[in-house]
């Protein structure tokens, strides 16, 4: 009996226990579905987006017509995601990658400048010794794998190695996926910032890596726009060249040791492409455009349940130029066949040179021509050919060359004693041949078709160096100087892009002597310039004194309807007064040298011109020095439309280039006289 009742006892403990435990759960249950029902329902139903830019395609750069010179064409990168790589195995994945890339014959996305392993399984840096980038890149190599600066290629490879698991493979395969490990650090590869792995790869490989797109997840192809020029020989120089951001680009250090990304801060991933010189860079804000977002959603169990584009791009702005490019290759076929022709026909040096045009009414370049110069379709792969060329094709001499402008330089001496009334109309100047002002410097006169006293007309026409020696001498390189710089000599012209300054010859020279003011008063001495500052030159001697700002932009465009949504307006920088018809006595010589010039002397229009024959520092076997040959002018002189500027090396009598002048004058009226009108809005043109 006792027995019974123990067995009882024990059996309603069992339950009692039982109903405890079960009134446990249920009040856990309750507390969980009642209290926290909707947080835990998030949290199982929860989801994380990952936003991606979707580069947007840069704007076109079209000439004055609409014709386009720079265009962004479709192309394809491999891309690698982190995102939809997942638990898969980074280093086969990129292997796989590899192997497609490495069968169709292409390149891939590594910088690390150290070589394959030799036979003993040794490493080397392949940077150039004699390179400040290459052996800074070296050094960053260093410091990001925490190394010192004696480590060896040996060393950076085994912390390679070990850093990404690499021991399991062979030193080739160590190498490839070593470097692009590297790479990968370098930009920031993450969740939400894919590697580019290969770029403008062909069709086969587009193929053959979605053929794989099931096997390799997270190998992508995206679709992207390379820069092309419609005609690689328009403008390089000033068009300029866009690129990847370098490492030195993205990542600052100044000199307190503090680091900034302002490329990050402006919105550019580390593998963007951004304009890097000409107005590709000057423009690199509009031209960019507004980058688009891609979402994609991933499920708490990791699984991507959604992709979109929430943001679409918007194309960046059409840049319209000033030049159009139907004149621009005319120019450069003239120039080209011109310094041929003088060293031909004068048996000198002349092998390159530089022109430019401008429109006088408003200061718009028409045509920017450098020779030699180059095919921007081709910098990439001939840019060891182009760089070695001893004619310099990748020097832009048109805005950065520095020039002795020689007799060019008279007229704004003339304008200078004109109008502080130094002289007038009348004014005379006995010419002999010598000038003897000074005891001990007695420099002389060619006397070309004078002699005798000789006016200010006179002596602009036939160049009469007395003339000007003693009229500089007399106003002072203070006063001829300010009106030169003034009329846009050796002060910037406003160009968008990179320009030389250049410099008059002054009184605060370590060099001065007053035997060097009279040599600068003919354009000599220590003053030199740019062939677009002589262009500036001669339109605002061609204006009467009005200086405008010369510029290559004419307008921004919408790039998709063409609709124009800033235009550069005409900018008077500068006004000289025409006192006393100045500039008039001025025109009326330079009309006189121009009928002196072959070319120009029996011209349709009537054309204004100066030239110049300024020597050059070396001297040839004779111990004669060098000359250049240069010219400007203007025209037609009774509304004048366009003025040039002009330079061929080694060219000798400026007067030389006076076919060059004609040339460009024929090829300007040709155009005009075949429609060249202003686009249309909405009209931009194949």
């Amino acid at each position: 009996m006792d027995e019974h009742k123990m067995v009882v006892r024990r059996l309603a403990l069992l339950i009692a226990a039982a109903a405890v435990v079960l009134a446990l759960y249920t009040l856990r249950l309750i507390f969980l579905q009642l209290v926290h029902g909707e947080e835990f329902a998030a949290r199982a139903t929860s989801t994380t987006e990952y936003r991606f830019n979707v580069t947007a395609a840069r704007g076109d750069i079209v000439d004055s017509a609409g014709r386009r010179i720079a265009t962004s064409t479709t192309c394809y990168n491999v891309e690698l995601s982190r995102l939809l790589i997942g638990d898969n195995d980074l280093n086969e994945t990129i292997r796989s990658a590899v192997e497609i890339l490495q069968a169709n014959g292409e390149s891939w996305n590594d910088t690390l400048l150290i070589g394959y392993a030799d036979g003993a399984g040794h490493y080397a840096f392949t940077g150039d010794a004699d390179s400040t980038s290459d052996q800074n890149a070296i050094a960053r190599v260093k410091e990001a794998l925490g190394l010192q600066q004696y480590a060896t290629a040996d060393d950076v490879m085994d912390r390679l190695i070990e850093e990404y698991e690499l021991e399991g493979y062979d030193p080739v395969w160590q190498r490839i996926l070593g470097g692009i490990h590297y790479q990968m650090e370098q930009e920031a590869f993450s969740n939400v910032n894919n590697f580019v792995l290969a770029e403008d790869v062909s069709d086969r490989t587009v193929a053959t890596v979605k053929e794989y797109s099931l096997t390799l997840p997270g190998v992508e192809i995206a679709e992207t726009s390379v820069r092309s020029y419609t005609d690689g020989t328009i403008l390089p120089h000033v068009l300029g060249r866009v690129g990847k951001i370098t490492a030195e680009m993205w990542r600052v250090t100044d000199e307190n040791g503090q680091t900034t990304y302002p490329l990050r801060d402006r919105g550019y991933a580390m593998n963007d492409v951004i304009g890097i010189s000409g107005l590709e860079s000057a423009y690199e804000e509009q031209l960019r455009g507004q980058d688009g977002v891609e979402t994609i959603t991933r499920d708490s169990d990791g699984v991507i349940i959604d992709t979109s584009i929430t943001t679409e791009p918007q194309p960046g702005k059409t840049v319209m130029l000033t030049v159009n490019s139907e004149f621009q290759k005319a120019v450069d076929e003239a120039l080209a066949r011109n310094v041929q022709q003088i060293a031909d026909t004068y048996g000198v040096d002349a092998s390159a040179g530089a022109v430019v045009v401008i429109d006088v009414k408003n200061g718009g370049i028409l045509a920017c021509s450098n020779y030699p110069s180059y095919d921007q379709n081709l910098y990439s792969s001939q840019y060891s050919e182009y760089s070695a060329d001893p004619g310099l094709p990748l020097y832009n001499r048109a805005l950065q060359g520095l020039y002795t402008p020689g007799s060019t330089f008279k007229p704004s001496v003339a304008v200078a004693a004109l109008l502080t009334g130094e002289i007038d109309r009348n004014s005379t100047v006995y010419c002999n041949g010598v000038y003897n002002y000074f005891r001990d410097y007695h420099p002389r006169c060619t006397r070309h078709g004078h002699s005798g006293d000789i006016d200010v007309v006179t002596a602009i026409k036939w160049s009469c160096n007395i003339f000007f020696y003693d009229v500089g001498r007399r106003i002072t390189s203070d006063v001829y100087d300010d009106y030169a710089h003034r009329l846009g000599l050796g002060t910037p012209t406003g160009v968008e892009v990179s320009e030389s300054t250049g410099r008059l010859t002054t009184k605060e020279d370590e060099n001065y002597t007053a035997s060097l003011e009279v040599q600068a008063a003919i354009g000599q001495g220590n003053t030199v310039v740019t062939p677009v500052q002589l262009a500036t030159y001669a339109a605002t001697i061609a204006n009467k004194g009005v200086r405008y700002r010369t510029h290559f932009v004419k307008a921004l465009l919408d790039t998709n309807t063409g609709e124009v949504l800033e235009e550069t307006a005409p900018e008077i920088v500068e006004i000289i007064p025409n006192d006393g018809g100045a500039f008039d006595i001025v025109e009326e010589g330079m009309v006189g040298a121009a009928q002196t010039v072959a070319g120009l002397a029996n011209y349709p229009y009537t054309i204004a011109c100066k030239t110049g024959t300024p020597q050059r520092s070396e001297k040839d076997e004779d111990g004669k020095y060098y000359t250049n040959s240069t010219i400007i002018a203007y025209g037609p002189v009774e509304d004048p439309q366009i003025a040039v500027g002009i330079v061929v090396e080694y060219g000798g009598g400026g007067s030389r280039a006076g076919e060059l002048v004609a040339d460009i004058f024929n090829a300007y009226f040709f155009e005009r006289s075949n429609g060249m009108t202003p686009v249309q809005e909405g009209q931009l043109l194949e």
